[in-house]
This record gives structure tokens, C-alpha cells and sequence, in this order.
């Protein structure tokens, strides 16, 4: 995938759904050694930026799977005083958002996911955050974002643009899912950086 454009045949939905399968696999053939390494760095490369290492609040996610792991980002950002908000999967797909208290504060929830004990704050509390990190499956020269498709995050930065809030947007990756171009949809928003285990790149948006 390093480089890739897109695939080309059947318009940007369909491509998308080519992409995000061949990506997904790449993730499953990975070993718990190689995540474990790749989440270590990542805390250390996201504290680069200094948006991020200076925020207030950060809205983030807790990794499932073989997503790039959070979960030490989380607990650094904690630690350092960081307001840390998690999200809260609503029946529609929609976001809400409640205080990250540390490993022990997290639930099980629908579809594999964790989300935090604390009460939700509704919606709109993504609008106070100085940074969003935003899951994806790639990112490309544009700072076009490749999501998995449940629209979840596109309802965030539609709030945040509506809003005319302006964080950070930074997508959580690994470096070989930085390519050069991802079939776009009218939808989509571009983010403002990458972090990867090998390193922080921002793009102008």
C-alpha cells in the first residue's frame, strides 16, 4: 500500500471498500510484539506535536483490534493533566463524550468497544477539545482521511466545522497507511496531521 493511489473502477465508495480490505488485513497480520512496539512510539511520537503536548483537552478513542494502540497516549496525556475525552457510541452513530479516569474507568460496549464509566456530556463536548485524534485506516498527501465507513467521525468534524470550533485534527496511523492519494467523496474533510510510531507530519488544509 506505501505510495498506493487508489484503485480505480468503481467510483470512491467502492474503491473505499477495496482499500479498507486490504488494509484490515495488513492490521490482522500483524503480531502483538509488533503492536505492543508500535504503541510505545506512538505515545512518544504524538508528544511531538506541541498542540498535543500542551492541549488542555484532548478528545481521543480507545484502540480496538489492530488499530494503532491509544491506550498508553491515553494514560501519558492523563498523567500529564490533559483533559481526556472518550467517545460514546450513540444508537445512530453519532458521538458522545465522557472524562477518561484512567485503565480501570473503561466498560465493555457494543461492537468489541470500551468506553469510559463516567457520565456522558453530551454531544457537543468534542467542542471544547484543543486536539481530536481521529481513528482511520489511511491517510493521504491531502490529509484526506480514510475512515472505516460508519460515519461516526464525519457527524464529529461536521459539528466541529458547524460550530466553527478549530482543533487539531491528527489521525492515529501506521506509517505504511500514509499514501499519496485516497478516493475522496463530497463528504469528506481533510485532517491538519499524522502521527506514526515513526514519526509526526503535518499537511496544509
Amino acid at each position: 500500500m506505501d505510495g498506493a493511489g487508489t484503485p480505480g473502477g468503481g467510483g470512491p465508495a467502492a474503491d473505499k471498500g477495496a482499500l479498507r480490505a486490504q488494509l484490515l488485513r495488513r492490521r490482522r497480520a500483524l503480531s502483538a510484539r509488533e503492536r505492543s512496539a508500535a504503541e510505545r512510539a506512538l505515545a512518544a511520537r504524538a508528544l511531538t506535536l506541541p498542540e498535543i503536548a500542551t492541549a488542555g483537552t484532548v478528545a481521543a478513542y480507545v484502540s480496538v483490534g489492530g488499530e494503532p494502540g491509544t491506550r498508553q497516549l491515553l494514560e501519558t496525556l492523563r498523567e500529564r493533566g490533559t483533559r481526556v475525552l472518550l467517545p460514546v457510541l450513540l444508537g445512530d452513530n453519532d458521538l458522545d463524550w465522557a472524562v477518561y479516569e484512567g485503565p480501570g474507568s473503561l466498560l465493555p460496549a457494543g461492537r468489541g468497544l470500551l468506553e469510559p464509566a463516567q457520565p456522558p456530556l453530551g454531544p457537543d463536548a468534542v467542542l471544547a477539545a484543543d486536539v481530536v485524534l481521529l481513528p482511520g485506516l489511511a491517510v493521504d498527501a491531502g490529509g484526506m482521511r480514510l475512515g472505516r465507513g460508519g460515519g461516526s467521525y464525519d457527524r464529529v468534524l461536521e459539528r466541529l466545522e458547524r460550530a466553527g470550533a478549530e482543533p487539531l485534527l491528527v489521525v492515529l496511523l501506521y506509517a505504511h497507511e500514509v499514501v499519496e492519494r485516497l478516493p475522496a467523496e463530497a463528504h469528506d474533510r481533510p485532517v491538519h496531521a499524522v502521527v506514526t510510531p515513526e514519526g509526526a507530519g503535518r499537511f496544509t488544509v
